[in-house]
């Protein structure tokens, strides 16, 4: 889509904070008005709509559009885009308690190209990991994403991480 389009979804999401849960729905008929904009079968029109429903505590509602965004083809529109939905579709599915769905969705995710949704990835993941009973692989991704940010113990941490889930590391 053109920039002038990006840029008011951009300042729509900017504007979030001032929808109060009570009027979640003025919040989602303004991200739905610019989706009507949006050229037939576009998958952006069902990111932008399952982000605003999940923003507004719907992950039930959200899950189905981040797949149809994704079947639709988002990544190749967007790469990182495709990246976020994964993400926000793994969360949504981990609330609705189709975590280890989640799971499936993100451990590839572990693999791909990295940016800056990395921590995000392993944020999700250790939380669908937790909610399926695995923490210690969860406390391990969260120790590996933290330890690089840390101003000493990056070599500690990153071992202690992998000692969770390889006790011969």
């Amino acid at each position: 889509m053109n920039s002038d389009w990006e840029d008011r979804v951009t300042a729509a999401w900017d504007s979030f904070d001032d929808y109060p849960e009570e009027r979640a729905g003025e919040f989602r008929a303004v991200i739905d008005a610019l989706v009507a904009e949006l050229p037939e079968g576009s998958p952006l029109g069902p990111f932008e709509r399952a982000c605003a429903w999940d923003s507004t505590g719907h992950s039930d509602k959200a899950a189905p559009l981040y797949r149809e965004a994704l079947a639709r083809g988002l990544g190749e529109v967007s790469q990182y885009k495709g990246r976020r939905a994964k993400i926000q579709l793994s969360s949504s599915l981990r609330n609705i308690g189709q975590a280890e769905e989640g799971v499936k969705l993100l451990t590839p995710e572990l693999d791909a190209p990295s940016d800056e949704l990395d921590d995000a990835v392993r944020a999700c993941l250790a939380l669908c990991l937790s909610s399926l009973g695995r923490d210690r692989e969860g406390l391990s991704l969260v120790l590996g994403a933290l330890a690089p940010h840390l101003p000493r113990y990056q070599r500690s941490m990153a071992n202690y991480a992998r000692a969770l889930v390889d006790p011969e590391a």
